[in-house]
């Protein structure tokens, strides 16, 4: 059994998502650049946020493990909707992982590497999602 379960309706790009608890509620709206008018949200900037949110977290947890001091890293995760050949679309998704400049390179690098085994979105998107993992 999982221990938490997130909730979350929505009636399509150009519409409304909502949690269940009511914390998220938002307009959604198809982006300028496949047509639309650009003026809410999209399903997109959610996974961005939420891959983002949960890659840091994961990295602060590892980098605890490791006694690694990363404060005030940040995480920045760019989604694409890439056209995928076939008349739909498939994601991809760059994550950007600003880490204190006293950290050194290869030692930022392993534990970016580390974070991406244990983060739940990173394990979510392996295998389906391609994946490229930015230092910067």
């Amino acid at each position: 059994m999982s221990h938490y379960t997130a909730v979350a309706t929505a009636t399509g790009r150009d519409g409304r998502a909502f949690s269940s608890d009511g914390k998220l509620d938002v307009t959604l709206a198809l982006q300028k650049e496949l047509g639309g008018t650009g003026d809410g949200t999209n399903p997109e900037q959610l996974f961005a946020a939420g891959y983002a949110a949960c890659f840091a977290t994961s990295m602060q947890l590892v980098a605890q493990k490791k006694k690694i001091d990363v404060s005030g890293m940040s995480v920045t995760a760019e989604v694409g909707l890439i056209p995928n050949g076939q008349g739909g679309f498939r994601l991809e998704v760059a994550l950007r992982t600003k880490l204190p400049e006293s950290l050194p390179r290869e030692a930022g690098r392993e534990l970016i590497e580390a974070t991406h085994q244990v983060c739940p979105y990173s394990h979510a998107t392996r295998g389906n999602i391609p994946v490229e993992l930015l230092a910067g």
